[in-house]
């Protein structure tokens, strides 16, 4: 690269027309020929925190890791990981106390923030701050977006949803307070101008979308400026990143022109939403990985699908809505079809840690400088339960993390405990989390040199 004394900003945008465009960490960034080169644009201060929740548990018999403490031989439903084992750590008999009498409702609500809900139909609903806001109010200060929530459901269902409890614990993964749950966006289109407009309301946000053919294309000036100021490293870095822009645009746009030119029976879906759910999937994943690549938020939340979904996976041969499946009364039938699913859900999850495993940046990846949590606040879906929770950690928390491994507790242990540990990882020093007894040094013991 070139040499300067000057760097650029962290917080370098690409301007155009109604667009804000955040760039990726570049060398360029950093100071150089200086004493602060070796920290100021150091990827271990880029602490992300990210969580997918997997609903409805899962076969644990399928799930479980053979191996004591490795992953050198997977289970069934985790063998998509094998690309990426090296980066992944199981753990096993981790339970969330507080998430019993056992419904579907407190164990999406539960599973980050370790809290017992209140039982109420009503709006006076009250449960806990959730882990991943309070990492956001730490880590997300110096980002466009403290936190960014995303689902794939567009409905969100009203009123009463699970013996007695109120639907806005099936709702919504991520709590500001007790009292402020914060809803998740499905629309990739909507995430797409969330993260890269310059705000506004959503109808404001779409008329803008439609006077310009692509956000790159209103910031072309913009970027030629930039690149005359960029080693080759970075312009290729830089090229790499806005091709990766440029193509989640074009499967949103692809996606939008299929639902205008195919009309579907399905009313609640608009525009813009792939009709497969992988599709969909892989796009919500592609967002997260230009949110993070681009520090436009550092802490990210993402369900896979509501607890009770009845979504039916046709494309990996499983006709059944999902959640009949999980109360398969030991059939072995259901039970087939349905870890068919729980490994379908994790298949998405290893491509998109591939992804970032795949993303450079600084000394490292976007995987090696960030800590994913993926999972489920049930445990058997057949005896809705909510201990022995299938839990994956996947990452390198900066040099901090060595994967490979099978973590398996002799005694149930809170799943706060992790949440507690994951707060330490990125800077959040806290005494307790909910319930939790302590943290989980097992998942970062220091690497061997």
């Amino acid at each position: 690269m070139i040499i300067t004394k000057k760097a650029l900003p962290r917080r370098t945008f690409l301007r155009g027309l109604g667009t804000t465009l955040a760039l990726p960490l570049l060398d360029a960034m950093i100071p150089a020929m200086t004493a602060v080169a070796a920290t100021a644009g150091a990827p271990a201060r880029l602490r992300r925190l990210g969580f997918v929740y997997m609903p409805m548990g899962c076969d644990i018999t399928r799930w479980t890791p053979p191996g004591a403490d490795t992953l050198d031989e997977l289970s069934p439903t985790l063998s998509p990981l094998a690309p990426v084992k090296k980066h992944v750590t199981a753990i096993t008999n981790l339970e969330l106390r507080n998430a019993y009498p056992g419904t579907h409702a407190t164990s999406n609500c539960a599973f980050l923030s370790a809290a017992r809900a209140k039982l109420t139909e009503s709006t006076d609903y009250y449960l806990g701050t959730t882990v991943d806001q309070i990492a956001a109010r730490h880590i997300g200060q110096e980002t466009q977006l403290p936190s960014l929530e995303l689902s794939m459901d567009l409905l969100s269902t009203v009123g009463q949803c699970d013996n007695g409890y109120a639907c806005v614990y099936q709702n919504n993964l991520s709590w500001s307070s007790p009292t402020t749950p914060l809803p998740s966006e499905a629309h990739p289109r909507i995430v797409f101008e969330r993260l890269f407009g310059e705000g506004g309301s959503a109808a404001d946000r779409r008329a803008a979308m439609k006077k310009r053919a692509s956000l790159l294309d209103s910031v072309t000036d913009e970027i030629a400026r930039l690149r005359t100021q960029l080693g080759p490293a970075d312009r290729e870095r830089v090229g790499r990143y806005l091709e990766t822009v440029r193509e989640v645009e074009r499967r949103i746009q692809k996606a939008e022109a299929d639902a205008r030119d195919h009309i579907l029976p399905d009313l609640d879906r608009p525009a813009g939403v792939p009709a497969s759910y992988a599709d969909h999937a892989r796009l919500m994943f592609d967002l997260q990985v230009l949110a993070l690549q681009g520090d436009v938020t550092r802490v990210v939340t993402f369900q896979l699908a509501r607890e009770t979904s009845a979504r039916t996976y046709p494309e990996i041969g499983v006709p059944d809505p999902h959640h009949p499946l999980t109360h398969h009364g030991n059939d072995p039938a259901k039970i087939a079809r349905m870890a068919k699913i729980n490994r379908f859900h994790v298949s998405l999850f290893a491509e998109f840690l591939a992804k970032l495993a795949a993303t450079r940046e600084g000394d490292g990846s976007l995987l090696d400088h960030g800590l994913y949590l993926y999972g489920s606040g049930m445990g058997n879906p057949n005896l809705h339960d909510h201990t022995n929770l299938p839990i994956l950690v996947a990452g390198g928390a900066a040099g901090r993390m060595r994967g490979g491994r099978h973590i398996r507790y002799a005694e149930p242990t809170p799943l706060a405990n992790l949440h507690l540990t994951l707060l330490d990882k990125v800077g959040v020093r806290l005494d307790s989390f909910a319930d939790s007894r302590g943290k989980v040094d097992e998942l970062f013991e220091p690497l061997a040199i």
